[in-house]
C-alpha cells in the first residue's frame, strides 16, 4: 500500500513563508516525479510545481521566483518552500508522486491527504 503524507502547513501573514514536506511511504517499487498541486474551495486542482527524479524543476507562473521544491534528505521524500507569501496563495496544497507499485503494474499517480496554508493579509 502506497501512502503520500504531508505536513508544514498553517497560518501566516502576507509576506511570510511556509515549507511543506511530503513523504511516500509503503510497498512499491519507485516514484519518479513528484508534485505540488493546490486547490481552493470549489475550483479545480492546479499544479504548483514538480520535481523529476534527474531534479528538473518546473513552476506555476505566479509562484516563480518565490517557491523552491526540492528533494527531501530522505529518499522518496519533497519539499516546497513558499517565501513572500500573499493571501491569494490561501489554498489545501496536496502533494502528489508517480509510483509504479509492481513490476507487472504501471505508473499511477497518487495523492497525500493535502495540507491547508492560510496567508492572512
Amino acid at each position: 500500500q502506497v501512502q503520500l503524507v504531508e505536513s508544514g502547513g498553517g497560518l501566516v501573514q502576507t509576506g511570510g513563508s511556509l515549507s511543506l514536506s511530503c513523504t511516500a511511504s509503503g510497498s512499491f517499487i519507485r516514484a519518479n516525479t513528484m508534485y505540488w498541486y493546490r486547490q481552493a474551495p470549489g475550483k479545480q486542482r492546479e499544479l504548483v510545481a514538480f520535481i523529476s527524479t534527474d531534479g528538473t524543476t518546473n513552476y506555476a507562473d505566479d509562484v516563480k521566483g518565490r517557491f523552491t521544491i526540492s528533494k527531501g534528505n530522505t529518499k522518496y521524500s519533497m519539499l516546497l518552500e513558499m517565501n513572500k507569501l500573499k493571501p491569494e496563495n490561501t489554498d489545501d496544497y496536496y502533494c502528489a508522486a508517480d509510483i509504479l507499485a509492481s513490476h507487472w503494474g504501471e505508473l499511477k499517480r497518487y495523492w497525500g491527504q493535502g495540507t491547508q496554508v492560510t496567508v492572512s493579509s
